[in-house]
């Protein structure tokens, strides 16, 4: 490789460089340039240049960080066919579709709306690229998230608008209820979504930040083709939304939905919520367990999964005895024209460090490089406190550590350093969002609660997984011992704001049910018969849109996926269909409790709505 750095025994006389037995050695490789997303790390070719002219028996691999983390992609450089996996989600969320609505113009409504979505959303991130990077996997975003959030936006609006139409509404009525309430809860949890993705610019760092960006335009522009598209559709079709059969009724709709099963179990946790919900708790009790044992930090390296030469290599250095820290090397920037050699005996004493070299070649001006090899992966455990000892090392000399394993270290403190900030604001805007929504300070902060949980319990699937190996096969992938660091943010950044959709879609239908009847019981009964089927249809569409999005290439993109799948439709399950409404049951006419001077405070003007008897309830199904 032309312009490389490079360093070995031979050019160095250092026996860091070979194994005990002689038989064995190693050099290390740097390319020329700043590495992108999309870079290659070269392997092939610089193994084809290192073994012209060897004698025979000698074996040569290229392994290291990016060879190995090029090896987990099966080869790739991190491309994949955006295009074939939303079209593999769309079919998914059609036939989902198909047995949520029964009739074409229905199922057709909703694709419409995520197609106009995900083109908007792609032009708006393509004019944010002419203002600031922005990292390419939120292109697999786009396509997947925003068809599952714009079709569960249209799937809300659609449910309600024939909802009106079969309790015996005009299409213009049945239009206005649909917007007047169906429409706010779009918008409210729109919001939410955007404002977990927005949080990410608080974090400092380019690569989270962008997807933060570019994550915050998919619900921003999914509601509002919900909000202005779907209605002219829904105008335009009237009637006919309930034309064009292709499923029987009877396995569509068996009959009002207060009758049906939702309100069979909805009925049954009224009747007994202590039960309900300590079986609640101590499922997810379980798995909150689970996610407390989380190692956010990059896997090492013997855990990286894939075939090739990086995978040989790799097994080649265990088996001579080498350090995996080789393939990690701690290196170090020393300035204003500072002693690189004396710099490198200072690191030759630090504990766990096997050797440090200053290859001559290794300067620019009055700037060299000093490389030392740590005597462990660079993810290891025990790893942070050797990056300690060789800081103190370099105290008082013009050295700086670098090196792969120290960024990531940085990185991983940069994070977390910085996520209180990202957690109280998510919280603050989300409490204010649904008290304003919901005209109540208990449900917000029961509904933030359960969201927290909710997540603490999607980690745990992920850690179940894939940091312990219990079904990661599947997926191709060993035992990672541990979830890269940025993972745990990013999936709370999404599930936060898209678990929350489910909760506005069943207490905004219970708050307008409360209104009506002035029961909590019947509030509870009324809103969980009629949002069970649309919040598990919802849960559904996304999680096979995650599913799609854990066959792209790179097994941190595989666990992000399934972390987002698994916490759906945990979400969708447990806390909807268990804890929310048991607990609801319990706190009684608690739920509705705002003070006077917080109505004031969220600028709440509008008194409560006259309750009278809940409307009847029709049994014609549409």
């Amino acid at each position: 490789m032309p312009a490389a750095l490079t360093s070995s025994y031979f050019s160095t006389h250092s026996l860091s460089y070979v194994s005990r037995d002689r038989h064995t050695t190693f050099m290390e490789i740097y390319p020329p340039g700043s590495p992108k997303f999309n870079t290659k790390s070269g392997a092939k070719e610089a193994r084809a240049a290192a073994a012209r002219g060897l004698p025979a028996g000698i074996t040569v691999n290229v392994t290291g960080h990016d060879p190995l983390e090029e090896a987990s992609t099966n080869g790739s450089g991190g491309s994949s066919s955006v295009l074939l996996e939303a079209v593999i989600g769309g079919l998914g969320a059609l036939v989902i579709l198909l047995f949520v609505f029964g009739t074409l113009p229905a199922v057709l409504m909703p694709v419409v709306v995520a197609v106009a979505a995900i083109l908007n959303t792609f032009t708006l991130v393509l004019a944010l690229t002419y203002i600031t990077n922005v990292s390419i996997i939120v292109q697999f975003l786009i396509a997947l998230v925003g068809l599952g959030v714009a079709i569960d936006y249209a799937l809300l609006m659609i449910f309600r608008f024939r909802d009106e139409l079969r309790e015996g509404q005009d299409v213009e009525t049945a239009l206005v209820e649909t917007m007047t309430h169906a429409g706010r809860s779009v918008i409210v949890s729109g919001s939410t979504v955007a404002v977990g993705l927005l949080s990410m610019i608080i974090l400092p760092l380019p690569f989270i930040r962008s997807i933060g960006l570019g994550g915050m335009l998919i619900p921003a522009v999914s509601v509002t083709a919900a909000i202005t598209l779907l209605p002219a559709l829904l105008s335009v079709m009237g009637e006919r939304i309930n034309s064009v059969r292709v499923l029987p009724r009877r396995v569509v709709d068996r009959g009002h939905r207060e009758d049906g099963a939702w309100g069979r179990w909805a009925r049954f946790v009224l009747r007994r919520p202590w039960p309900v919900a300590i079986a609640g708790l101590a499922i997810v009790g379980m798995l909150v367990g689970l996610g407390l044992q989380m190692n956010p930090n990059e896997a090492q390296l013997k855990n990286f999964p894939g075939t090739g030469t990086a995978i040989a290599g790799r097994a080649q250095l265990a088996a001579a005895g080498i350090s995996p820290g080789v393939m990690k090397p701690l290196d170090v920037l020393v300035e204003h024209g500072g002693n690189a050699q004396q710099i490198a005996a200072r690191l030759r004493s630090v504990p766990g460090l096997t050797g440090a070299t200053a290859p001559p070649s290794w300067h620019r001006g009055s700037d060299s490089l000093v490389e030392a090899f740590p005597a462990i992966d660079g993810s290891a455990p025990g790893i942070q406190g050797l990056i300690d000892r060789t800081n103190a090392a370099l105290k008082g000399t013009d050295g700086t550590l670098t090196g792969v394993a120290a960024v990531d270290r940085d990185f991983v403190h940069a994070l977390f350093g910085s996520f209180p900030y990202v957690l109280g604001f998510v919280m603050i805007l989300t409490l204010v969002l649904l008290a304003r929504a919901f005209r109540s300070i208990v449900l917000p902060v029961k509904a933030v609660l359960l969201n927290l949980l909710s997540l603490a319990a999607s980690f745990g699937i992920i850690v179940f997984i894939f940091q312990e190996g219990h079904g990661s096969s599947l997926w191709n992938i060993t035992a990672t011992q541990a979830i890269t660091a940025w993972i745990p943010l990013m999936i709370f950044a999404f599930l936060f704001g898209l678990s929350m959709d489910y909760e506005v879609f069943m207490l905004s239908r219970m708050r307008e049910a409360y209104d009506e009847t002035g029961s909590t019981d019947k509030a509870i009964e009324l809103g969980l018969a009629r949002t069970g089927k649309l919040v598990t249809s919802a849960a559904l569409i996304l999680m096979f849109a995650f599913l799609v999005l854990s066959s792209s290439p790179g097994y941190e993109i595989k666990v992000f996926a399934i972390g987002l799948a698994a916490g759906i439709i945990f979400d969708a399950t447990v806390i909807r269909t268990l804890l929310v409404p048991a607990l609801m049951k319990l706190l009684g006419e608690w739920n509705w409790w705002l003070p006077q001077w917080t109505r004031r405070a969220l600028l709440i003007r509008h008194a409560e709505p006259a309750r009278g008897p809940a409307r009847q309830p029709v049994t014609e199904s549409a």
